[in-house]
């Protein structure tokens, strides 16, 4: 099992321009899985983390509802966000300047072979990195991602989750608001969820700005720690 993880940070990049990439890392997995399987050779599958800043971008899911986008062509336009239908699980999302996305695109046979784990996995990294600036975070039960005040009337998300998996192979992934503007999520009924706030990390902790860079490097921390994976390569943002 190839447990090392190449690391590339994108830096600001076009939602759809980093969608065909990620599909294209995912393709190579999943070809390489057919060749093996057919011709009984044992080639070894990488792994990938990608680091990503997207400009203002509504997704929608497989299993969203259009109506949860709560504007028209005209207002995206105005607010210089675009718009696309995706094929990852879960409903609309919200991607934008001052947050952390993040898109592992993984063989789970090189980790484990459990999706619900996997999801489990990434929301712990999550809230161990937000532990570490005195946030307790944690899961709302039936409810992808995480959250704050879970079951209170003050519980609000703060990083949203979507992915998708094939012969085992991951893409998509997480959006943990740091730096976000948080007025363009009044633009949709986030993750399809009425009555639900969100945050960021800066609001929480009132700072007028939080070093991505860092939350970045605490989330990779926890997560070579959760999947015993082992970063071997970093390249430089792309812009």
């Amino acid at each position: 099992m190839n447990k090392k993880v190449i690391l590339e940070n994108l830096g600001q990049k076009d939602y759809k321009e980093t969608w065909d990439y990620q599909e294209e890392l995912f393709k190579g997995i999943v070809d390489t899985k057919i060749d093996n399987r057919r011709n009984g050779s044992e080639l070894e599958t990488p792994n990938y983390f990608l680091f990503v800043e997207h400009p203002h971008v509504y997704t929608l899911g497989k299993s969203g509802d259009i109506n949860n986008l709560l504007v028209d062509d005209k207002v995206l336009q105005e607010k210089n966000a675009t718009f696309y239908k995706i094929n990852r699980g879960g409903d609309i999302t919200y991607h934008g300047p001052g947050q952390v996305v993040g898109y592992p695109i993984l063989d789970l046979d090189n980790f484990f072979t459990d999706i619900h784990k996997y999801l489990r996995f990434l929301e712990e990294m999550v809230i161990l990195t937000l532990a570490e600036y005195g946030l307790k975070a944690e899961r709302s039960e039936g409810e992808t991602g995480v959250w704050l005040d879970v079951g209170t009337p003050f519980a609000r998300k703060i990083c949203a989750m979507g992915v998708r998996a094939s012969r085992w192979v991951t893409m998509h992934g997480f959006a943990l608001n740091v730096n976000t503007d948080l007025g363009y999520f009044d633009m949709m009924i986030p993750c399809g969820i009425r009555d639900k706030a969100v945050t960021s990390l800066n609001v929480e902790l009132g700072k007028q700005e939080v070093d991505m860079e860092e939350v970045r490097q605490k989330l990779l921390r926890h997560f070579q720690s959760l999947f015993e994976a082992k970063i071997i390569k970093e390249k430089a943002p792309i812009q």
